[in-house]
Parts: C-alpha cells; sequence; structure tokens
C-alpha cells in the first residue's frame, strides 16, 4: 500500500490534476485522492495543497520525491525484469512519435504479422527514460541527450539531421524561429547553437509537427528533424539547409534494461528496429 501511494504522489507531480493522475493510472480521482490521503497519514506529514484546479506540492513531498523517487523506479524495474515474458505477453515500445512515424511505422506494420503482442506508447525522451528505468516499458526509441549514469542500455543508433523549413525561400540563415520545447532536457543543447547562431527562438511547441504546419503556413521558419520532413513529405523546395547549422543533430537511441535483452522475443524486436531505423537512413 505504501508502494501504491507513493507511485501515486509520482505521478501526480508530473500530471498536475488528481483526474489526468487518475486517468494515467487507470483508476477514479476519488481513488487517487485516498491513496495520497492513506500516504499523508502514514507518513504523517502532509503532502498536497488545493489550487484551484490543480494541486500544489507541498516542500515534504517535494523532498520525498527527490529522495525516493529514483530508488522506486528502480525497485520497479528490478521486479519488472523477474517477469516472465512469454509468447503471448505484451512487449511495450515507448517512442517519440516523431521517430515512430518517420523510421518504424512500416517495419513494425510487418512484424505484427507475426507477433501481435506488440503495445507501442509515445512520450518525450525523459518519460520514455523513467519508463525503461520503472519497467513501464521493455524497449525506448527517443532522440536527444540522455542523463548520464542511467542504468541501462544505450544504443546509438545515429544523429539525426535538421532542416530550416519555410514555405517561401531563405537565402540566408533566419535570426528568428520556430522550435520544440528547448526546456525539455533532451533538447537543451539545441539552445546553446542557436544563441551562438544570434537566432531567437520565438516558439517553443511541444510538437515538431506543429512547428512544422506553422513554417509551411508561413509564420516564421521552424527547426525540423529529418523525421518529421519524412513523415510529412515535405517537398525538398521547402527545406533549407545551412553549413552554420550543420552540427545541429540530435542523437537517436535505443534504450533497454541489460536482462530484457536476454529475452529472445526482446531481442529480435530490437534488432528489428535498429535494422529498421539503419535501412531508412
Amino acid at each position: 500500500m505504501l508502494l501504491e501511494g507513493i507511485e501515486t504522489l509520482l505521478v501526480l507531480a508530473e500530471e498536475g490534476t488528481m483526474s489526468r493522475t487518475g486517468s494515467r493510472l487507470y483508476i477514479s480521482q476519488s481513488a487517487v485522492s485516498k491513496r495520497i490521503a492513506k500516504l499523508e497519514t502514514t507518513l504523517g506529514t502532509k503532502l498536497i495543497i488545493p489550487a484551484g484546479r490543480l494541486i500544489k506540492l507541498t516542500p515534504d513531498a517535494h523532498a520525498l520525491i527527490k529522495n525516493v523517487g529514483p530508488s522506486f523506479n528502480e525497485i520497479r524495474g528490478l521486479i519488472f525484469e523477474h517477469q516472465n515474458i512469454d509468447d503471448q505477453s505484451i512487449i511495450t515500445i515507448d517512442c517519440s512519435e516523431t521517430l515512430v512515424a518517420g523510421y518504424l511505422s512500416h517495419a513494425l506494420g510487418q512484424y505484427f504479422q507475426h507477433d501481435k503482442y506488440i503495445a507501442i506508447t509515445t512520450h518525450h525522451t525523459p518519460v520514455i527514460v523513467e519508463n525503461i528505468q520503472s519497467g513501464k516499458a521493455s524497449i525506448g526509441f527517443c532522440a536527444g541527450h540522455l542523463p548520464a549514469n542511467s542504468r541501462f542500455i544505450a544504443e546509438h543508433l545515429m544523429d539525426e539531421p535538421f532542416k530550416v523549413v519555410f514555405n517561401q525561400p531563405l537565402l540566408t540563415l533566419p535570426t528568428a524561429i520556430v522550435t520544440n520545447d528547448l526546456k525539455n532536457p533532451s533538447n537543451i543543447s539545441q539552445a546553446a547553437i542557436l544563441q551562438k547562431r544570434g537566432i531567437m527562438p520565438i516558439m517553443e511547441m511541444d510538437s515538431y509537427t506543429a512547428a512544422a504546419q506553422l513554417a509551411l503556413a508561413g509564420m516564421l521558419p521552424a527547426l525540423v528533424p529529418n523525421s518529421i520532413v519524412k513523415t510529412l513529405n515535405i517537398h525538398t523546395k521547402f527545406c533549407f539547409e545551412f553549413e552554420e547549422l550543420a552540427e545541429l543533430t540530435r542523437p537517436i537511441h535505443l534504450i533497454y534494461r541489460q536482462n530484457s535483452y536476454k529475452l529472445p522475443r526482446v531481442k529480435k524486436l530490437i534488432e528489428t528496429i535498429a535494422g529498421a531505423v539503419a535501412t531508412t537512413t
């Protein structure tokens, strides 16, 4: 019961509301409230404070998350490693939405014909990392820089280049641009490169697809990875490359727990994904 309460608090810290937390955990809003109340009673301290529609965490809650969160995810991951994966067990691949659309749609479509017990979820890289560490997913396919000293295998597949997309000719490097969220730890290296080149990120979107669509509508040029150019089939006349931005790439990784790779079905799926990326690029 204590672990259940801690898991609920960790999700609540990410989601910010009881309702979204309940949706993510597949329980009711009242069940979320009861779990948090039981955890508060067990610990003898207040963990949350209502703040309108959102929930505000107390200093004690922040301290608990900081101290217990990483270890809790690792414990869940260790438990996951002791689960038996047979021919009908679901193997979850947690992916970047841009990567699965740009590089894996055809390969996974074919793969699903002989192994239908595959599930795909999409998140940003920090959540993918968390899900691999906790065992919520067996395989992660993610873009951007990974945290140091992580307890999983990170297989580097490629460094994906970016294009500047716009619906009008660009003869010189733009001074203002639409990017993806640069506060995301996996994207933070982009900010330094853009600053060095005197390019101002005017808007930071949550989706590269949205950034590309704004650029194609003529709002501002957008920084878009090759996988999105491929997925949206953006014509080459709207894609521009500048020597000054050649260093602007994002590393693409497959991540998984070491023991997961020992399982034949997981190993085969990892090798299929790696092969599909190599073939596509």
